[in-house]
C-alpha cells in the first residue's frame, strides 16, 4: 500500500470509522487499502473526521498517558485526538453505555484556551501554553474505540480512530491562577454508587497535567492544526480508568477544582 493520501484513502478510512461510530458498530480492522501504517498516516485519517461528521472540534484529548496504558494498547507514547461538539456534556448528565465496549469512566483535568495557538516551526514552551489557558475544569471522559479489539489495533489505527474519542463531560470553570502550576499534586477522589472509591493524583498524567497539555499543543500544531480560543484539552486519567456498568453513578471530587458526576444507563 502506498502512503495514505489525505483526500482519498484517508477520507475512506475516516468514512468507515465515522459510520461505525454513528451506527454503534465496531470493526475488526480497516481494509488494507486504507489502513494507516504510521502515526503521520493515522493523523491524516483523523484530520478527515470533522468533514465526515459535520461537527466542529470542541476540544482535544490525550490517550495513553501512563506507561501501563501504553503497554496495554501497544503504543509507543501518548496519542492526541479531537473531541466533537455534539459529544460534550455538562456535569450530572445521564449517559448511555449501550454501544460502548470500553465501559470505563476517566476522571480528568480539563484546560480551556482563551487565545489561539497556531501551527509554527518552533515548539511551544510551558510558559506560553499556560499563558494561553483561560480556565481549568474537572472532567469525566467515557472513551470508546471503533475497533472490536482496540488493544490489538496498533498505534496508527488508534490514532486514525481519533484516540478513542467518544463522550466528554466538563464541569464548572475555575479561572487560571498560580494553582495551575501545582496540578501534579492535585488529589482526585472518585466514588462509584456500588461502593468503590478509587483515587488518583494529577501526576498520573505524564507526570504533570500541564506537561501533558504542552505535549498535546505541540503534537497537534505539528500536524498543521491550531488550538483555537474556546477549545479545551482533557489531559488524561488522573484516576486509573474505572470499569462501569449501566445503573452506576460516578462522582468525582477534584478538591479546589470542584466536584462532578455522571449517571450511566
Amino acid at each position: 500500500m502506498e502512503s495514505i493520501d489525505l483526500f482519498s484513502n484517508a477520507r475512506s478510512a475516516a468514512r468507515l470509522l465515522c459510520a461505525a461510530w454513528r451506527d454503534g458498530q465496531h470493526l475488526a480492522a480497516l481494509p488494507p487499502e486504507c489502513r494507516p501504517r504510521s502515526r503521520a498516516e493515522g493523523y491524516a485519517v483523523q484530520a478527515a473526521w470533522a468533514a465526515e461528521r459535520g461537527q466542529p472540534v470542541a476540544g482535544w484529548k490525550i490517550a495513553a498517558t501512563s506507561t501501563a496504558g501504553q503497554q496495554h494498547i501497544g503504543v509507543s507514547g501518548p496519542l492526541a485526538g479531537p473531541v466533537f461538539a455534539d459529544r460534550v456534556f455538562a456535569d450530572g448528565a445521564e449517559m448511555s453505555l449501550a454501544s460502548n465496549r470500553m465501559r470505563v469512566a476517566e476522571c480528568e483535568i480539563v484546560l480551556r484556551f482563551g487565545r489561539t495557538l497556531a501551527p509554527r516551526t518552533q515548539p511551544y514552551g510551558r510558559a506560553e501554553v499556560v499563558a494561553a489557558v483561560a480556565s481549568v475544569h474537572p472532567g469525566i471522559e467515557l472513551p470508546d474505540s471503533r475497533f472490536l479489539q482496540f488493544e490489538q489495533a496498533g498505534e496508527a489505527q488508534l490514532i486514525a480512530d481519533s484516540a478513542c474519542t467518544n463522550e466528554m463531560l466538563i464541569g464548572a470553570a475555575v479561572p487560571v491562577d498560580a494553582r495551575v502550576e501545582a496540578l501534579a499534586q492535585l488529589a482526585v477522589q472518585a466514588e462509584v454508587s456500588d461502593g468503590r472509591r478509587p483515587t488518583g493524583v494529577g501526576a498520573n498524567v505524564l507526570g504533570d497535567p500541564v506537561e501533558a497539555l504542552v505535549w498535546l499543543v505541540n503534537e497537534v500544531t505539528a500536524s498543521g492544526h491550531a488550538l483555537a480560543a474556546g477549545q479545551f484539552v482533557t489531559t488524561g486519567a488522573c484516576v486509573p480508568p474505572i470499569p462501569v456498568s449501566p445503573g452506576d453513578e460516578v462522582r468525582a471530587d477534584f478538591g479546589w477544582l470542584g466536584r462532578m458526576s455522571v449517571r450511566l444507563r
